[in-house]
């Protein structure tokens, strides 16, 4: 998939194959009956809750502005910041982000997004994603160990691809990381640690996939370092999760999925 998914090691590569037609309607197991009693209920509780919440009044003196001593995140945290996206770009990628805590987990996440990126089993693109994203002093070595591992054939057998990297016909290769937030766990002039949790699509969207496309979630930790007035990445992490309990939702069709990949674009986060 990419530098963000430890395919470095590709021996360590791990698959979760279908147990049945990965395109024909599957569903996860059955839930038991009681899931939608307590759906009902809780749905009635809340609106109960939510009457006499109206009916207070102006009693406000049990809101989140009125209780002090909590480390809990605020609205205002994820609220628009004001500041203008970045403008410029480099080999593609945002870039010229402020050397400050916002700047590094806009960096964080946009680099996050094009490490996950599909373009990353393209040679001449990973290369110019590698001196894009990574400090100069480490980005040859990353160069030279991320070209063995796209270019084994092993590898790439395993997740459905050719030997070029690319999707056999009539399948699309889908490789996507959707970042869901960024936390600041130190920051300086010179050096930041950000942390990007972000949901993952990976696999092949087609009727005759055996790869089909699935969802993981995952935390990368990185490290940034002020290099030619610009976050660039010096070392970075990654952990499994946290993991939000599935829905019992039906998969899309090969179509629909193929569609939707063709129609949607992906995001930059460069606030």
């Amino acid at each position: 998939m990419s530098d963000e998914h430890d395919y470095g090691e590709p021996s360590g590569t791990r698959m979760r194959l279908p147990d049945a037609d990965p395109y024909g309607g599957a569903r996860r197991p059955g839930r038991s009956s009681s899931r939608s009693l307590v759906t009902v209920v809780g749905v009635v509780v809340l609106l109960i809750a939510a009457i006499a919440f109206a009916n207070r009044g102006g009693d406000d003196s049990d809101s989140p502005a009125a209780r002090t001593g909590t480390d809990k995140p605020e609205t205002a945290t994820t609220a628009a910041s004001g500041t203008k996206p970045v403008e410029t770009k480099s080999a593609g990628i945002p870039s010229g982000f402020a050397r400050d805590g916002q700047g590094a987990q806009s960096a964080a996440a946009n680099y996050c997004v094009v490490l996950g990126s599909a373009e990353m089993f393209n040679g001449t693109r990973r290369h110019e994603i590698v001196n894009a994203v990574y400090a100069p002093d480490v980005a040859a070595a990353r160069q030279s160990a991320l070209d063995t591992a796209y270019s084994n054939a092993t590898f790439l057998s395993n997740i459905g691809l050719d030997k070029d990297g690319t999707a056999p016909d009539g399948q699309n290769f889908v490789s996507r990381v959707i970042p869901v937030g960024t936390k600041v766990t130190a920051v300086s002039a010179n050096d930041a640690t950000v942390e990007v949790w972000y949901t993952s699509l990976f696999g092949l969207s087609g009727e005759a996939s055996t790869n089909p496309v699935s969802e993981s979630w995952y935390t990368t930790t990185y490290r940034l370092e002020w290099v030619n007035d610009d976050w660039k990445v010096t070392d970075f992490q990654q952990k499994d999760g946290p993991v939000p309990v599935g829905r019992d939702q039906k998969a899309s069709t090969a179509d629909d999925m193929t569609k939707a990949v063709e129609e949607y674009g992906g995001f930059t986060y460069a606030r």
